[in-house]
């Protein structure tokens, strides 16, 4: 039997079929020993085959095989670092929630997803949450930072889920698609895929006033089918996004606007960094490039982790 993966709990996982019969599943003991150096083998999106064991009890089944990937997004694993944490597979466009405060989204962590986002031919679109709560200050910050990464291409959107401001723009967006939600805890995930399917009712909870995070209301990633003609992916809360799986020499190849510059640098394999005549490094002091996206280059490319010294801005 095949099914796809919807809902993953490190040891079950929800498989449901194309005729919508939904069976929970263990995985075979050696998906485990195959040299997958994941802590999630089977993801959220995967198409996989299994035997059914409704024999022994009605709806369990057993993975046997995974279909090969048409991409997935993958992060560095928090606790074991040579080993990488595939989020979800399969997905058409990536939903990466912003905001300016309660949490802080810092450009770190934005440029590190939309790079893996671009690694795995991902669309990924920025939404920028609670709107509604920002004063006109702030209110400038968020446009400004709009402003940066629409500059390089990326599609974002303001969003108040209070006012129901840009909701339906996302609902669009979302329709005939597989889309992923991500974002920290606390920025507003459950709250906007209640905004846009109130039937799923996810559950919510308010921000840590002692610590002004959010805090973790989806435990697992999931999948749901909406009445729309649409599949979402809503994932638990991410603090950091450490890059896994890239090469010193292509990493500059995911910010497209490095890329759009790479031949005009005298040297094929440039770095950006130290070369001569190098057309980034130059379109960086024309102000044709914005510092914040060079140095989340830089320290991606020296392989640190997100530093949580640096403001939106990218000036510590």
């Amino acid at each position: 039997m095949t099914g796809t993966v919807y809902k993953s709990t490190g040891s079950w996982y929800t498989v449901k079929t194309a005729e919508g019969q939904v069976y929970e599943c263990r995985i075979k003991g050696k998906f485990r020993i195959k040299g997958i150096k994941s802590t999630s083998p089977v993801t959220v999106g995967d198409v996989v085959d299994f035997e059914s064991e409704s024999e022994n009890s009605v709806g369990t089944g057993v993975i046997t095989h995974i279909h090969d990937r048409m991409n997935y997004i993958v992060r560095r694993s928090v606790n074991l670092s040579k080993q990488k944490h595939i989020i979800a597979a399969n997905i058409d466009q990536a939903f990466l929630l912003v905001t300016l405060k309660n949490p802080l989204t810092l450009t770190t962590f934005i440029d590190r997803f939309l790079i893996t986002a671009e690694a795995y031919d991902i669309r990924a679109v920025l939404v920028f949450s609670k709107a509604d709560q920002y004063d006109e200050e702030e209110l400038l910050e968020v446009k400004y930072l709009a402003a940066m990464y629409r500059q390089i291409g990326y599609e974002c959107i303001g969003v108040s889920t209070v006012t129901g401001k840009n909701v339906d723009q996302v609902k669009e967006l979302m329709k005939g698609k597989v889309s992923m939600f991500s974002g920290h805890s606390g920025v507003g995930k459950s709250t906007l895929v209640n905004a846009i399917a109130p039937k799923l009712n996810l559950r919510t909870a308010k921000i840590s006033e002692q610590h002004k995070q959010g805090q973790h209301t989806t435990t697992f990633a999931e999948m749901f089918d909406l009445d729309f003609g649409a599949k979402i992916i809503d994932t638990p809360g991410i603090k950091g996004f450490g890059i896994i799986d890239m090469e010193k020499e292509e990493i500059g190849d995911y910010f497209p606007e490095f890329f759009a510059l790479k031949s005009e640098c005298r040297f094929n394999n440039c770095l950006h960094v130290d070369e001569p005549h190098c057309a980034v490094k130059q379109a960086l002091e024309d102000g044709e490039i914005l510092w914040s996206r060079y140095k989340s280059y830089l320290q991606i490319l020296e392989g640190e982790e997100e530093s949580y010294r640096t403001d939106i801005y990218g000036e510590e």
